[in-house]
């Protein structure tokens, strides 16, 4: 049945296309994949640079792993099957946001190497700038807000990474945020400056961002 209804599917060319989109802006779109432990530092980082973006005229959005399970992924669960499918379908959605012209930027644990890395072909060159958010368990745990950490060692949560599940660090990501050692305005600075040294975002636009208080 399904293979039926492949045939009378197509693919239908845009008329306004990324480029054009890119030529009317001084900023080029592309997706920043914060990846790393559960409070490690990933949203506050995506929702600070979010801001500043707002503030200069740059038109980004934040996917957030919460945010994410409570609509589009509501049906997944935490399974090493789901946790598949749930990153697939957040790289199809960052596909789709970075045709129409926005920064990405998703804060998911997405600990799996492979997964990654299947999102990452779905992108041109260039467009998928994987950022580790590095900061080791014992402080993550310290962080945790939910108090999570405790819960998965106390077999209240099943399939929780770094506990009673893996998280596979990237090979050879773009960057590589420390932040149990680098101050929020730090880590900050380090993503500006990357997408202003790597032609993401015009020069002027890359000063009044680094200007802004975080």
């Amino acid at each position: 049945m399904s293979g039926q209804g492949d045939k009378n599917i197509y693919w239908h060319a845009p008329e306004v296309t990324v480029h054009d989109r890119r030529d009317a802006n001084d900023y080029r779109s592309c997706v920043l994949w914060f990846t790393g432990l559960s409070a490690s530092g990933k949203s506050t980082l995506a929702n600070a640079l979010s801001k500043a973006f707002h503030a200069i005229g740059v038109n980004s959005y934040v996917l957030d792993g919460d945010n994410i399970r409570h609509g589009l992924n509501k049906d997944l669960g935490f399974s090493p099957d789901d946790r598949k499918e749930n990153i697939r379908r957040i790289g199809e959605v960052s596909k789709l946001f970075v045709d129409a012209g926005l920064i990405v930027l998703t804060a998911f644990i997405s600990p799996y190497r492979e997964d990654r890395d299947r999102v990452r072909s779905l992108f041109r060159d260039g467009e998928f700038i994987e950022v580790h958010v590095k900061c080791p368990i014992e402080v993550c745990e310290r962080r945790d807000p939910k108090g999570a950490y405790q819960r998965a060692k106390a077999g209240q949560i099943r399939d929780y990474t770094g506990i009673s599940a893996p998280y596979e660090e990237p090979l050879r990501p773009e960057l590589v945020i420390k932040t149990a050692t680098m101050s929020k305005q730090e880590c900050y600075a380090a993503v500006l400056d990357y997408l202003g040294k790597n032609g993401y975002l015009g020069s002027e636009l890359a000063r009044k961002a680094l200007l802004l208080p975080v």
